[in-house]
């Protein structure tokens, strides 16, 4: 007990309202009127009174609140319970979870200042956290943070055999179902969304919204969308804002005209949207000079505005096979924005003069006005340079990417073979093929130009000293080498930490490994060495580009990088466009004095709402794996080991994608031992060996859609498994539902048999 609550007890009475007030804010918990009753040492009729004096305070607007608990009138509780809303910046913005004032008013916003390490607040998380009120507004200091509830209520209704209805997770990491204390209209099979009945786990949840059948096309990304807690409805500000911005008119003043250049944008055959396009013809130097030009996005969508509060919000856009929750309104993602075909479009240029061993000798950077010559997909490009009958525009740009290619090999960047799934849909949104997307030269040319045109970007400002977005990706950490080395000695190769580590030494390693099982285990071990790459203010390099400068210049559509990258190019370069026509829309398009200043923590924001938007695709397109092969349960398919584990191994189906797992449970009756260091599972007596980039012939045993789950069995396992003499049996689970197993083999079940969570 603290001193003043000391004090406060030797009080003798009813207390003023100013003791009650001084009281409520300085609590350490919540304070109800038995709390204060108790602080003042009330009694009997003092009890009745102090009722009086609190109603009669909350009608003069000193306190609000309930019996639970009161705080001071437009304020909020020294401790409750908040609500993570959205990350602003890197900083978490919160809300009380409960707020009912009775003036009608909106739930302050506090920041939340995270010291506590671990903690990682994502949208939708719930603290109990400690506020105060500064001159700058509401500020929170998180005590604890509850577990995580929002996954779990989005699921499918389940009866067991009395008919009670239970949540079953869409999230594969969630092993339990959660019983409904009210369906809310739902029936059995349905894609729901639910809330807690109470307060207590043991209430269960309640039903909100019925969504409908979960193999419904578009339900898999709406999963994933509620799950990850992805923004994907513009508010209505943002919209207006979008479709007057989308008005401006597009002044010559200032701008470099660059119509009469046969510009092209190579895209996929299913993009939604058109941030770049490309040129280039040879010069009297013998090399090439190049355009990259660039959705000049920074003109509509400008610091400080609501489109740009969005942006920054949303960080990015998120790409699922049904649908794009994108980062701008579709008004400009989609149109005035994208780079389309005999359309006048705004563009930020790169100019490039490339020199006849493929090194970029000088870079330059306007705002211009350009009219794209052709819209073509990357398999239409190469099937016309193939064929002979490509124009000359596409064979200057192929030329020319001879070039950079060579300048590319000379650098040596790393190379690993990371097959890309592609899911097709027909019109009704159903399963048409998966399968892993070529990879030919016409995505190579892109791609060379788009990362010279990044290196010119941040080596521009760099040299003017000016703000830069790095996309940094660092080498990797020393532990994770020591891990790597001691991994590739249990295959009698090695790897000397005491040498400069490259991509090229990585490079050289992989191209030494003539056998094509060996060589995917290590190059599935060089994978898991690789640090994450981010967004951030200091340079550190892009170790897997090789390459000492890199930014993202190239997609200001899609990723907020890019946006504010292009700011710093208009700030640094004298580009500012003359002021709009309409009122409202901000002058400045350059780089914003809060820009500067929060540049650390909106690059530590967007790194976050990238990694949420790749968890988010990949989650989307493993479900649609599994619904692929749903009617394929007890097939055989080739696989390769992905990850090993002490309770067995992960494998992927080659050619199409697919982690399941292969609990060691099922490798029958001998006993395998984990080896870490060489991460395998090794039979003790037979000495079988299961390792990380093995291939092997699996049973697909099942086929969860709803979670996109996989489960393999060894063929011919018989299921048994001895334990070894002295290990602990496993742990009974407990208060396991009656329905867990689900109603195997019933019509429109998402369980195929044998299924446990």
């Amino acid at each position: 007990m603290n001193k003043n609550k000391k004090q406060v007890r030797r009080a003798q009475g009813l207390p003023s309202k100013e003791q009650v007030l001084q009281f409520v804010q300085t609590s350490e918990t919540p304070a109800g009127k038995r709390e204060i009753a108790k602080a003042f040492g009330l009694k009997g009729q003092e009890k009745i009174a102090l009722k009086k004096l609190l109603k009669d305070m909350a009608e003069e607007g000193l306190i609000d609140g309930k019996k639970s608990a009161f705080h001071r009138m437009g304020g909020v509780p020294k401790v409750t319970v908040l609500k993570v809303i959205e990350i602003e910046d890197g900083e978490p913005i919160a809300v009380p979870e409960n707020w009912s004032p009775d003036d009608g008013s909106k739930p302050p916003r506090l920041r939340v200042i995270e010291r506590k390490k671990g903690l990682a607040l994502k949208r939708g998380d719930r603290i109990l956290a400690r506020n105060e009120e500064t001159d700058r507004g509401w500020i929170s200091h998180p005590m604890k943070k509850f577990p995580a509830r929002t996954e779990g209520l989005m699921g499918v209704v389940e009866l067991d055999g009395a008919g009670k209805g239970w949540l079953a997770p869409v999230d594969k990491k969630i092993r339990n179902s959660t019983p409904i204390a009210d369906l809310g209209g739902a029936e059995e099979g349905q894609l729901v969304l639910a809330e807690p009945a109470g307060r207590s786990p043991r209430a269960g949840v309640k039903v909100v919204e019925v969504i409908g059948d979960p193999l419904a096309p578009k339900s898999f990304s709406l999963i994933a969308i509620a799950k990850h807690g992805i923004p994907h409805v513009f508010p209505e500000e943002v919209i207006e804002e979008a479709e007057r911005v989308a008005e401006l008119p597009l002044s010559q003043e200032r701008r470099e005209d660059l119509r009469h250049l046969p510009i092209v944008a190579i895209d996929p055959a299913d993009a939604r949207d058109h941030d770049d396009a490309i040129w280039a013809a040879p010069n009297k130097d013998g090399g090439y000079d190049a355009v990259v030009a660039i959705a000049d996005v920074s003109f509509y969508v400008r610091p400080g505005s609501a489109l740009d509060k969005e942006a920054r919000k949303r960080g990015n856009s998120v790409y699922f096979p049904d649908r794009v929750v994108p980062m701008l309104p579709e008004v400009l993602s989609a149109d005035v924005c994208s780079l389309k075909q005999d359309e006048d479009r705004a563009a930020m240029v790169c100019h490039l003069h490339i020199d006849k061993h493929g090194k970029v000798s000088g870079s330059k950077f306007t705002r211009a006005i350009v009219r794209i010559h052709h819209n073509i997909a990357y398999e239409g490009a190469q099937a016309e340079i193939d064929s002979g009958s490509a124009p000359k525009h596409l064979l200057h740009l192929w030329d020319a990417w001879q070039l950079l290619a060579k300048a590319r090999a000379e650098r040596d960047p790393l190379h690993l073979e990371l097959p890309e799934r592609q899911v097709k849909l027909n019109e009704k949104g159903q399963i048409e093929e998966i399968a892993v997307r070529e990879r030919i030269d016409a995505h190579r040319v892109v791609e060379d130009f788009m990362i010279v045109a990044n290196v010119a970007a941040a080596k521009a400002l760099e040299s003017k000293n000016s703000p830069v977005v790095y996309r940094v990706h660092e080498p990797p950490a020393r532990e994770k080498l020591i891990a790597l080395r001691d991994y590739l000695s249990t295959m009698d190769r090695k790897l000397a930490l005491g040498q400069v580590i490259t991509p090229g030494l990585f490079n050289r390693m992989l191209k030494d490994v003539t056998d094509e099982s060996e060589k995917a285990q290590v190059m599935e071990a060089v994978l898991r060495s690789q640090m994450q790459a981010y967004y951030g203010p200091k340079n550190a390099g892009h170790f897997g580009l090789a390459l000492g400068s890199y930014s993202h210049f190239t997609s200001p559509i899609r990723r907020y990088a890019d946006l504010l990258l292009h700011r710093s190019l208009v700030e640094t370069f004298k580009l500012e466009q003359p002021k709009p026509d309409q009122k409202g829309i901000p002058e400045q398009t350059g780089l914003s004095e809060r820009d500067r200043e929060s540049l650390q923590q909106i690059t530590d924001a967007i790194s976050q709402t990238e990694r949420r938007a790749m968890e988010a695709e990949r989650d989307t397109i493993d479900r649609y794996v599994a619904a692929w092969l749903s009617g394929r349960v007890g097939e055989t398919f080739e696989t390769r080991i992905t990850g090993v584990q002490s309770f067995g191994f992960f494998a992927t189906i080659k050619g199409l994608g697919g982690d399941g797992l292969v609990p060691v449970s099922s490798l029958g009756r001998e006993y395998f031992r984990y080896d870490e260091k060489a991460q395998a599972l090794v039979g003790e007596n037979s000495g079988t060996r299961y390792a990380s980039g093995d291939t092997l012939e699996l049973k697909l045993a099942e086929s969860n859609a709803l979670t996109g789950a996989l489960k393999f069995e060894v063929p011919d396992a018989d299921g048994s498994r001895i334990e070894k003499r002295g290990n602990r049996p496993p742990p009974n689970k407990k208060g396991r539902s009656k329905h867990a197993a689900g109603k195997r083999g019933r019509p429109g079940n998402l369980r195929h048999q044998g299924r446990k969570r």
